[in-house]
């Protein structure tokens, strides 16, 4: 975007924001927070990738974006008044399952649905929910972006790269944007102490090598150890597969594509592949490169399937993890039996 246009969307942005801000509805008459935040933690300064965003006061109106932020807000009892729709596992609102349990529990409305588009943020639908604060921890969004989203109230992007946000990071640091650290610090330590109970109910996961996979649309993709879905492997006991860097080429800071002819190099003692449906997963077990893979050969594959499951653990969340673990866990730990 040349720099003309550029300034005058961010002109655009901002006063549609400033004529909303005067019509907004009350937080008591939106789906805004259910637990006040801490007054006295205001004024916060929240470094990430692009400077640092100041937080003046209290949130009242939040907007989230991307993955795992609205999850986190909710976790720690603050709805927000918009959140991006997740096509992948969420309803036909593009509301996850998990969310919608959570709002359910808390007796609050479904938060304005932002439509998630690929190129860029949803500006107008942003604005319109007339936010004091928007979280977008765990996203995508370009330095660009972020100028534009900062026009409409004060934006808390990621800390370093894009899509790589570890999920505990995403909490934390919701958390200390909301004025609500010590409820974040206590929603980690639970989903610590339940993802330990099950660490130590499966030993037969510790040390285990692994390498986290999906084969989707002709492609073969491996997820790196900076990917917070292999984090939380790690957080069982299971070791990245010194195979996962070797063969990595530099294409995302959290996955890379890796040729099919090369899969018989991909040597782990536990291979996670996910898959959208059955279907999917049968068809690559049984096609031949998969059966080059030594995982594969020996049977040691742990097969996560439904976009339901994938997406509670791809990345996991604030809500998610806690929703599907005791699944996740008993399908490792099958493709970790001691008689693999």
């Amino acid at each position: 975007m040349s720099n003309r246009p550029r300034l005058a969307l961010l002109a655009a942005i901002a006063a549609t924001a400033l004529a909303l801000s005067g019509c907004a509805p009350a937080a008591d008459e939106t789906a805004g927070s259910a637990d006040p935040a801490d007054a006295g933690a205001f004024p916060i300064s929240i470094d990430h990738a692009f400077g640092a965003t100041e937080i003046p006061e209290a949130p009242e109106r939040v907007v989230t974006l991307g993955w795992g932020s609205t999850d986190a807000a909710i976790a720690v009892g603050v709805v927000p008044v918009g959140i991006e729709a997740q096509s992948y596992g969420g309803n036909a609102e593009g509301v996850l399952p998990w969310v919608e349990e959570a709002l359910a529990d808390l007796d609050a409305g479904t938060p304005a649905i932002i439509p998630s588009t690929v190129e860029e943020p949803a500006y107008e639908e942003i604005a319109e929910q007339a936010p004091d604060l928007i979280l977008a921890v765990y996203s995508g969004i370009t330095e660009e972006q972020y100028d534009l989203l900062s026009a409409i109230a004060p934006t808390v992007a990621y800390p370093d790269a894009p899509w790589a946000t570890p999920w505990t990071e995403v909490v934390t640091t919701v958390g200390e944007a909301l004025g609500k650290s010590a409820e974040a610090a206590s929603v980690l330590e639970e989903i610590e102490k339940v993802t330990a109970e099950q660490a130590d109910a499966h030993p037969e996961l510790k040390g285990k090598t692994v390498a986290a996979v999906a084969d989707s649309g002709g492609k073969f993709y491996v997820y790196k150890a900076a990917d917070s879905r292999v984090d939380f492997l790690f957080d069982l006991g299971l070791v990245d597969a010194p195979a996962v860097e070797e063969l990595a080429n530099g294409d995302s800071s959290f996955y890379y594509e890796l040729s099919y002819e090369e899969l018989d190099k991909l040597d782990s003692d536990i291979l996670v592949s996910y898959s959208d449906t059955q279907e999917a997963a049968d068809t690559f077990l049984n096609s031949s490169y998969a059966k080059a893979i030594p995982a594969v050969a020996t049977g040691a594959v742990a097969s996560v399937v439904g976009v339901e499951l994938v997406a509670a653990v791809s990345p996991p969340s604030a809500l998610s993890l806690p929703w599907g673990i005791e699944e996740y866990v008993a399908i490792l730990a099958e493709a970790a039996a001691p008689s693999k």
